[in-house]
């Protein structure tokens, strides 16, 4: 049996760009990505506590802003994921746990359960991260948007339905093109929005049984 030799020359060939491609590959340095952490200002204390033990529950956040990477809106129906930015983790983690601290600094209730602790409590507090994305659509005037609807809530596993919800939104301008200032225009909104959640919370007359 007899070789085909320019059979062999392709070979050969496709050896040789693939030990090439493969060493790129592994000498290529891997893309730099830049992570982030929201750091809210937190609010005041409040005149007066709430009665009852707050649980933190669960903060959901709509799917296409659910990952960690900075969602940027181009379009009225565009919307592009930066893969050289994120955050440090998943953004449903960072707004419960800023929510649990900025109500526990603000002693809105008597008492207050560590989020991810399920013990017996009065009352517990949900929310659903609606919108958190930078706005481009102008470019000289872009916005960090941040909208979070939370829902209080009788700690009874879901039996019944929220004794009070309220929708928070903020649009914060930042410089174009610079990424430390989208991250404080979003800090800026969401301290804004954790302000008003403590003093609404801390005025809504709550039913005693």
């Amino acid at each position: 049996m007899t070789s085909n030799p320019t059979r062999i020359a392709t070979a050969l060939v496709a050896l040789v760009l693939l030990a090439f491609t493969s060493a790129c590959s592994l000498t290529r340095p891997a893309p730099v990505r830049d992570s982030f952490l929201l750091d809210p200002a937190w609010p005041p204390p409040v005149a007066k506590s709430q009665l009852g033990t707050l649980r933190m529950g669960t903060v959901t956040v709509a799917a296409p802003f659910r990952g960690r990477s900075f969602v940027v809106r181009d379009t009225a129906l565009k919307f592009d994921a930066d893969f050289y930015h994120e955050f440090f983790v998943l953004p449903g983690v960072i707004v419960t746990d800023a929510t649990a601290q900025a109500l526990v600094r603000a002693k809105v209730f008597a008492a207050q359960t560590p989020p991810g602790l399920v013990v017996d409590a009065n009352w517990v507090l949900d929310g659903f991260v609606r919108s958190l994305y930078a706005d481009g659509r102008d470019a000289v005037r872009p916005e960090a948007v941040v909208e979070i609807t939370y829902f209080l809530s009788r700690d009874d596993g879901g039996a019944t339905t929220p004794v009070w919800s309220r929708a928070y939104q903020r649009r914060i301008p930042f410089t174009a093109g610079t990424t430390s200032a989208y991250v404080a225009a979003l800090n800026t909104g969401f301290s804004e929005i954790l302000g008003e959640l403590t003093s609404d919370l801390a005025a809504v007359p709550l039913p005693t049984n």
